[in-house]
């Protein structure tokens, strides 16, 4: 394939790259082992956490996720499709191993997130570089697809189920929420900016003049400063401001993962229960036909060249300075 004269590389697989979770009780522990690992964080908060997976079975509902996505893809794309996790089976290295074994030469990778920041983003590139060291020569060259958080393909999911959610609160104010991360790793990305941008899209095609964007699973000690505010201070705001109902809407995330089920759905239902505040969640972006068109879209902006679907500079997102005991932004992902 050619662009203005000039050859474009062939692209012979779709890597689908995710952060991974638990898929029984046994699983649990060693899960988030790998993701705490070379942090030190105390055992406390590792079972703290554990018990979040073990209200609901010991199973994250995150692979089944990429499980679906991956079967809504296929019919839609000429390439064979991989999948592979940072910190759970299927593994990263894993993948990287079995698509050399393949033949795969040059892949285009689609990360679980919208977002840029350096767990989302640069961490992931990390582990790209990582799992291609340990595969050797032989390994496939894997290319990123760029950030989507102002794609229209992310943009009307996401405003579809947040009408369909006012449907059932007329007049309900909007909270957005998404990740917190520590103020020291939003300073080195545009995360803040980025979510702010995709607010006020998704707000704007579901006719909402009014919102606001707050955080949600922070997981740092208490002396490290968060994105705030958080979404439990948050909905006490807005029943402090007279509101019977509220809007929550999870735009941080692409799926119903853990943190969505039990942060949300459990955790903040719970809380607005005691307020005697109606909480409404509208869904995230999942499988809607919309999504599913627009990673085709962003594997074809690659494939034609296009330089707006480069999706990073060589130093975007570094890794913050973190306390010697900080556990990582992602903990409680997904």
């Amino acid at each position: 394939m050619s662009h203005n004269g000039y050859r474009m590389p062939a692209y012979d697989a779709l890597l689908v790259l995710g952060f991974g979770g638990p898929e029984n009780p046994e699983d649990v522990i060693p899960f988030l082992e790998n993701v705490l690992r070379g942090r030190n964080v105390p055992q406390q908060r590792l079972m703290a956490v554990a018990d979040h997976y073990y209200h609901f079975g010991g199973r994250s509902p995150i692979n089944d996720q990429c499980r679906a996505l991956i079967a809504a893809l296929k019919p839609h794309l000429d390439l064979p499709i991989y999948w592979g996790n940072r910190n759970w089976h299927p593994m990263l290295e894993e993948t990287m191993r079995r698509m050399a074994q393949d033949g795969i030469q040059r892949a285009l990778v689609f990360v679980t997130s919208a977002y840029s920041s350096y767990s989302a983003c640069r961490q992931y590139l990390e582990d790209i570089e990582r799992a291609r060291m340990a595969v050797g020569p032989g390994a496939p060259v894997c290319e990123k697809l760029r950030h989507f958080y102002s794609h229209p393909g992310f943009v009307e999911p996401n405003a579809a189920h947040l009408r369909a959610a006012l449907a059932s609160a007329p007049g309900a104010p909007v909270l957005f929420t998404a990740h917190s991360i520590p103020l020291e790793m939003a300073r080195t990305s545009k995360y803040v900016e980025q979510l702010d941008e995709a607010a006020r899209l998704i707000s704007a095609a579901a006719g909402v003049s009014e919102y606001r964007l707050v955080y949600q699973s922070r997981s740092g000690p208490p002396q490290q400063p968060w994105l705030e505010p958080d979404i439990l201070k948050a909905l006490e705001e807005t029943r402090a401001a007279g509101a019977e109902a509220v809007v929550v809407a999870p735009i941080g995330f692409i799926s119903d993962h853990m943190e969505v089920l039990y942060d949300l759905d459990y955790e903040a239902a719970h809380h607005c229960a005691t307020l005697g505040l109606k909480m409404v969640r509208a869904g995230t972006a999942g499988t809607h036909p919309r999504f599913i068109e627009m990673i085709v879209e962003l594997v074809g902006e690659r494939r034609a060249g296009l330089i707006s679907a480069d999706p990073c500079r060589q130093d975007c997102c570094p890794a913050p300075v973190r306390p010697a005991a900080a556990p990582p932004a992602s903990l409680r992902t997904p």
